[in-house]
């Protein structure tokens, strides 16, 4: 391979490894640029309006996502239930019958989250060499590593080395938390949770353990403040610290480190980059389940959905697609 060819290749597999690795932790910011690392489930999702009877917009685009409820609302009201009894057959997943505020809320979460799978979709044909649709771990390592596995003279004492040799095992290390049956292959779902962990409650483990390895310099298990501070921002001249590295530092003291022991542990930096918030998910499940109900079983029929669809679901028929259809006629 010339030389050009094999830097482009380099490029393009260093890149996707930081990709990798830093998920959902982003690059290192500007020195004066505070640094998110907190993982906030249902991003999508903010909080409910004030309920103003006339429009279900936060509904549809809570149960639909934004860009489905969009082509929803250009509907015929047919059209729409039609589609949406064909989502509630794929809401109750255990085909009995009845959608239960869980797989409500299942579904809500996965509608929410549905970039990630639109990504993966993107890349799996990178990886599925033998189109047996899974990825073993050694498709992924060779697709990833192949060429530095191949080739490790032209990797010997550079960055390039040193990263490809911590990445490697960290990479393998989350792939076989993402492969739940242990086979060394991963399903669609399975190498999701693999290319993006902060998604999946069973890869949480992974997400901390990775930030604590990221953050923690000098090797000790342990997170302290200047470790915690240097994560955000880097000290390029000696002026003084930004207000916001200040107010920081009282963050770490007061809400960090809990134990009050002057560095974080584990469950401490779980409890700071995975807070227990408030579940947007849950709460709208709630609210479609409670408001279609008639019989107050605590569960809902297909009926009883069609018979609230408009509440789901948009067509031309609601006030909202026609304030749309109204828009969109005016521009």
């Amino acid at each position: 391979m010339a030389h050009g060819g094999r830097g482009r290749c380099l490029g393009l597999v260093l890149g996707l490894l930081l990709v990798l690795a830093l998920a959902p932790v982003t690059l290192r910011a500007k020195p004066t640029v505070r640094k998110e690392r907190v993982v906030r489930p249902d991003s999508e999702l903010g909080e409910r309006p004030s309920e103003d009877n006339q429009s279900f917009q936060y509904d549809h685009e809570a149960f639909l996502g934004k860009e489905d409820s969009k082509t929803f609302d250009q509907l015929t009201p047919d059209e729409s239930q039609e589609r949406l009894g064909k989502i509630v057959d794929r809401i109750d997943s255990d085909g009995d019958g009845f959608v239960t505020t869980e797989e409500l809320q299942t579904w809500i979460k996965r509608v929410q989250k549905r970039y990630i799978y639109d990504n993966v979709a993107k890349v799996w044909k990178d990886y599925d060499r033998d189109k047996d649709n899974k990825i073993s771990w050694e498709e992924y390592k060779q697709a990833t590593y192949g060429y530095y596995l191949g080739n490790p003279a032209e990797f010997h004492d550079s960055s390039d080395h040193h990263t490809f040799k911590k990445m490697l095992p960290r990479d393998e290390r989350r792939f076989q938390a993402a492969d739940l049956d242990s086979d060394q292959t991963a399903t669609r779902e399975e190498f999701t949770a693999f290319l993006h962990p902060e998604e999946f409650e069973h890869m949480k483990e992974i997400v901390v353990l990775e930030t604590l390895e990221d953050i923690d310099k000098n090797g000790d298990g342990f997170v302290d403040q200047d470790e915690y501070i240097a994560d955000m921002f880097s000290h390029e001249d000696s002026g003084p610290e930004p207000d916001w590295v200040l107010s920081e530092r009282e963050q770490f003291n007061e809400f960090r480190d809990l134990n009050k022991d002057g560095k974080l542990d584990k469950e401490e930096i779980r409890h700071w980059i995975l807070p227990q918030d408030y579940d947007h998910a849950q709460a709208e499940a709630r609210h479609l389940v409670y408001e279609s109900d008639k019989n107050k079983d605590e569960k809902l029929t297909k009926e009883e959905i069609l018979e609230n669809w408009n509440m789901f679901v948009g067509s031309q028929a609601t006030n909202y697609g026609e304030d749309l259809t109204k828009n969109h006629d005016e521009l």
